[in-house]
């Protein structure tokens, strides 16, 4: 695949989401930040901020979150508008690449997981990296299996944990590097 004919879309946060960024602009990909007014970014290449009318088009109730990824989530604004900026990320890119860790319930630890959640319910090809384990597993059918995928669409989204281990940054570089 040509890099110069992909796009690339994250939020612009510290961790997974800058090297995805890092990647994406090493492979001159075109890249595209979202986020909304007052949010912290580590990264905010081609940065769009999304207004109110927007944001409102990725509104879930945070009882549907809470109820589909398994835990409760604090009622916050600023919770809410990550999540929004989440559904914009994810309806974006085809393809969608995360890191960080994926629970025994097979969702994945924190907002990364509502991103993927709302990858599988637009029947979006979706890989994470999981940390504990060092390995990438992609969703097939109604499971996580080991994989090692490739960027394989011209439009794709990269997302993960703040908290990146250094496992974690080595596969994203390797991702790019067997996929350009």
């Amino acid at each position: 695949m040509n890099p110069a004919e992909c796009s690339f879309f994250s939020g612009g946060l510290r961790g997974a989401e800058a090297v995805f960024g890092e990647c994406a602009e090493k492979y001159n990909i075109k890249e595209t930040t979202f986020s909304f007014e007052g949010h912290k970014l580590a990264r905010d290449k081609n940065l769009t901020i999304l207004g109110a009318e927007e944001l409102a088009k990725g509104q879930v109730s945070m009882d549907i979150v809470s109820t589909k990824m398994g835990r409760r989530y604090a009622q916050a604004e600023t919770l809410k508008k990550v999540f929004q900026v989440i559904f914009h990320m994810i309806n974006s890119g085809f393809q969608v690449l995360a890191v960080g860790w994926i629970q025994d319930d097979n969702t994945v630890m924190g907002g990364t997981g509502w991103g993927i959640e709302l990858a599988k319910f637009f029947n979006r090809p979706v890989s994470v990296f999981d940390q504990d384990k060092n390995e990438w597993f992609t969703w097939k059918g109604n499971a996580w299996v080991a994989d090692l995928p490739v960027i394989c669409h011209k439009t794709f989204c990269g997302t993960g944990t703040r908290n990146l281990t250094e496992e974690g940054k080595k596969a994203i570089e390797a991702l790019f590097s067997r996929s350009f």
